[in-house]
């Protein structure tokens, strides 16, 4: 389940962008930045903000959570399908939309399944959950490699096998729109006949799950655990928006950046297998700080780094930011679940992670560019000249990537400060 989860998305989500980016002359869409962020941002964003609302709510009262799944992946498969062929922007914006609304509360449905059949969910759910991983790199990996490339031949560089890229590279990357469709079909054959029956819970008196999910707010660790998401997902969002073209200043090429980043994709398989054991031997606030500090330790990296040994050390820190942090949280936040909105509740916390952290990382991009260039004004400045006064440069021209970087470093810095101080001791957690 795992596996096809993340694939169908893995598969596509690499090589969009630049197909839309891309000219119309050599086969791309030739949509601008602005048009771009709506697609890949605010139409994710729809699909998490209305998650707790459509999958949540079904699989808590009205249907099996396998089979809302498979519905949900079937549908998906039809839009990507429709997706592929679209060439206006309009056209484009509108089946992502739609896509995301069907696609993105099977994330936390996928989870909330596992958590709900697994014997210990604590010990069981990472090493599961590693499984979303590995589809990820294996999809993300593969298509472009056999699909867009002739001539292939190994390589020392990751993936250790390279070629020449076809001619028609980009007019082929719509492709991978219709691998996932077919893929998500036979995902969706799989939830009918394969997964475990997860039925919703009788008798709740809650009509609407997703209301009951909402209140557990009320409660001091999740809200803290749920602020704090937020802000880590937004400077999560821009690990992936600015480490690419970041990479090419210090050493590594623009063919050999994306298999790069990779490297963090591979920690996470080992930490996610280690994840229960922290958490049984440390508990989850202490995982939780460490998943938080994680982050400032790897835009620390970034900011010092000169040459590819840091910035590998800060890819690598990858896999703890994630497992510690994201997967750490979801398993926290079951925990604390109601058992009769489990889906819901998971599908709720999804909008913190992958709905408005995204939509502020989107306004947080552009002040980025401000703090780190010499025309900076208004809060920009401010920040701006506290770098200063610990040296950090900030070029007449371009952009000061330490600029970028320490500030990433910084928030991630606040939250682990405010995550130590605020979110209830060990003791108190394990009192519920």
């Amino acid at each position: 389940m795992m596996f096809l989860q993340y694939a169908i998305w893995g598969v596509w989500l690499p090589v969009l962008g630049g197909y839309l980016s891309a000219s119309v002359e050599i086969g791309g869409l030739g949509f601008t930045g602005g048009q771009i962020g709506m697609i890949l941002g605010t139409a994710g964003a729809c699909g998490a903000i209305l998650a707790p609302f459509i999958a949540g709510q079904i699989a808590d009262r009205f249907m099996n959570a396998e089979k809302a799944l498979g519905i949900l992946v079937c549908l998906g498969a039809a839009a990507n399908w429709f997706l592929a062929s679209a060439k206006t922007y309009e056209s484009f914006l509108l089946f992502s939309i739609i896509y995301s609304v069907l696609y993105m509360p099977t994330l936390s449905l996928s989870n909330s399944i596992a958590m709900s059949n697994l014997n210990n969910s604590t010990s069981d759910f990472p090493r599961a959950r590693v499984w979303g991983t590995i589809g990820w790199i294996a999809a993300s990996a593969i298509f472009p490699l056999l699909w867009l490339q002739d001539h292939l031949h190994f390589t020392m560089i990751p993936w250790f096998v390279q070629g020449t890229e076809k001619l028609n590279a980009t007019a082929l990357v719509p492709d991978a729109l219709r691998v996932s469709a077919v893929f998500s079909l036979l995902y969706g054959f799989f939830a009918f006949t394969m997964l475990p029956k997860t039925p919703p819970k009788g008798n709740s008196p809650h009509p609407f799950a997703f209301l009951e999910a909402f209140a557990l707010l009320k409660k001091r660790s999740v809200l803290i655990l749920t602020l704090a998401a937020v802000i880590i997902s937004m400077i999560h969002n821009i690990y992936f928006i600015r480490t690419a073209s970041w990479l090419e200043t210090v050493g590594f090429t623009k063919a050999n950046a994306p298999a790069a980043m990779t490297v963090g994709q591979m920690v996470e398989i080992g930490t996610l297998a280690i994840l229960g054991w922290f958490i049984a031997k440390l508990g989850y606030k202490r995982v939780l700080t460490i998943g938080v500090f994680a982050y400032f330790l790897r835009f620390a990296c970034f900011a010092s780094a000169t040459s590819p040994v840091l910035a590998y050390a800060g890819i690598a820190l990858h896999g703890f930011c994630y497992a510690f942090f994201f997967a750490c949280a979801f398993l926290f936040i079951d925990r604390e679940a109601p058992s009769d909105a489990r889906h819901s509740t998971q599908t709720a916390f999804g909008i913190a992670i992958l709905g408005v952290g995204p939509i502020l990382a989107g306004i947080y991009n552009g002040f980025l560019d401000h703090v780190s260039m010499a025309s900076a004004t208004g809060i920009a400045a401010g920040w701006q000249t506290l770098l200063k006064d610990v040296g950090i440069t900030i070029p007449v021209t371009g952009l000061s990537w330490p600029a970028l970087w320490w500030t990433e470093a910084a928030i991630g810095a606040l939250v682990f400060l405010a995550l130590f101080i605020f979110m209830p001791s060990q003791k108190a957690l394990d009192a519920k």
